[in-house]
């Protein structure tokens, strides 16, 4: 049947997940960083994602598609419960691995005797969000920076190179979201570490929207 239905353009999709959040149908999601339509009978035509999407890149269009079925829904809304609840059974609380406060790259010292040996992790915001077991696989022996450069909109690299020139530091692991504006981060490390003079092993562990290591 032709019908009125969603279209994402992969292009201007930014990977902020805010439209598989808006969609009470569960028709959205994430799929290697960009939005997805999973299946037409999924999509109610009614469009609570399209006010949501930061770069307009979903709209409306008519086109052959599967009538939308609610039964369907409901099992697959049922499905997704399911298997939400299995993952958080028989969990028990987890210990904080923070070492020391504060942890935003904005706030923290130059110099702290903290930084002293220390095995430095500088990561994204989101990270720990989207990645479960972050304090135990990332936090742990490590001196935690965190900072958004989108949302802070700073340049980063003056602070950090003035981190990691003025104190023995071990190593450094960078960790980013798959999303494009994570790169920041990222890139503000690098050039620290290359800005400091200094040989330190140094690596980066990006994580996908679904809360996945992806390298």
């Amino acid at each position: 049947m032709i019908r009125k239905i969603i279209q994402i353009d992969e292009e201007k999709c930014n990977g902020c997940g805010l439209c598989a959040d808006a969609c009470h149908e569960g028709a959205i999601e994430m799929v290697n960083g960009k939005a997805k339509l999973m299946r037409d009978d999924y999509c109610d035509g009614l469009g609570d994602c399209l006010p949501t999407c930061p770069t307009n890149a979903i709209s409306f269009i008519e086109r052959e598609a599967a009538a939308y079925d609610e039964e369907a829904v409901k099992r697959h809304l049922s499905s997704r419960k399911t298997s939400s609840n299995r993952s958080t059974a028989n969990t028990s609380p987890v210990e904080s691995q923070l070492r020391q406060w504060p942890v935003q790259i904005k706030l923290a010292p130059v110099n702290a005797p903290y930084f002293d040996g220390a095995r430095l992790l500088i990561a994204a915001d989101c990270t720990a969000y989207a990645y479960g077991n972050f304090h135990q696989d990332f936090i742990r022996g490590k001196v935690t920076l965190i900072g958004c450069p989108k949302l802070d909109a700073v340049d980063y690299t003056e602070k950090l190179t003035d981190i990691i020139k003025n104190n023995n530091i071990k190593d450094v692991t960078i960790v980013r979201m798959e999303v494009p504006c994570c790169g920041g981060i990222e890139h503000a490390a690098a050039e620290a570490l290359k800005n400091s003079g200094k040989w330190i092993p140094w690596q980066v562990v990006t994580i996908s929207i679904e809360g996945d290591i992806l390298n």
